[in-house]
Formats: structure tokens, C-alpha cells, sequence
């Protein structure tokens, strides 16, 4: 029982990164699916939530009109697009889903 992110660089202030989470061991397809970020010295707070169909989906008021969650439950994978991104974007990124966490994919914007 795992999931796995990838996807994580660098990347200059305004670029953009697709993250993703492939999920292993579970029948993702039934489980809502979360993105959190810790930054340096800062708590882990939540980015973004999608639920099992990928229907409906929420985002913190700090990345909404930036980022995008979305999911392949074929492939087991839940995806964070991300663009516009700014250095207050650096952190570590992590995707959870039936209490799983992975762990994490380094994100850093910096020119």
C-alpha cells in the first residue's frame, strides 16, 4: 500500500510543473485524494482535494486559479498542475489518499 509522487524541479517564477501520484495496493478509484506542501521552517498545510471521481475538487485560496488537481483512476494517478508558480510555491509536495501519504516530490521556483 503506497503512493508515490514525482514530478517535482526546479522552475523560474512564472513557469509551470505537473506532479503527479501514482497510488499502488488499493483500489484508488474509491478514495478522495489530497495535495499538501511543507515549506522550510513552516507547517504542512493543504493545497488542493479532488474526490474519488474526480468530480468535484477544492483548492487553498493561496494556489485556486493557479493550480489543478485532477486523476486517471485507470492509471491509479492523481496529477497537480501547476502554473503561474511563484517562489512562495517552494516546498516539498505530497499527495495522500486512504491515509497514505508519499514521500514527497522537492519543489523549488527560484531564477
Amino acid at each position: 500500500v503506497q503512493v508515490v509522487e514525482s514530478g517535482g524541479g526546479l522552475v523560474q517564477p512564472g513557469g509551470s510543473l505537473r506532479l503527479s501520484c501514482e497510488a499502488s495496493g488499493f483500489t484508488f478509484s474509491t478514495y478522495a485524494a489530497r495535495w499538501y506542501r511543507q515549506a522550510p521552517g513552516k507547517e504542512r498545510e493543504w493545497v488542493a482535494y479532488i474526490t474519488s471521481s474526480g468530480v468535484g475538487t477544492n483548492y487553498a485560496d493561496s494556489v485556486k486559479g493557479r493550480f489543478t488537481i485532477s486523476r486517471d483512476n485507470a492509471k491509479n494517478t492523481v496529477y497537480l498542475q501547476m502554473n503561474s508558480l511563484k517562489p512562495e510555491d517552494t516546498a516539498v509536495y505530497y499527495c495522500t489518499a486512504n491515509g497514505v501519504w508519499g514521500q514527497g516530490t522537492q519543489v523549488t521556483v527560484s531564477s
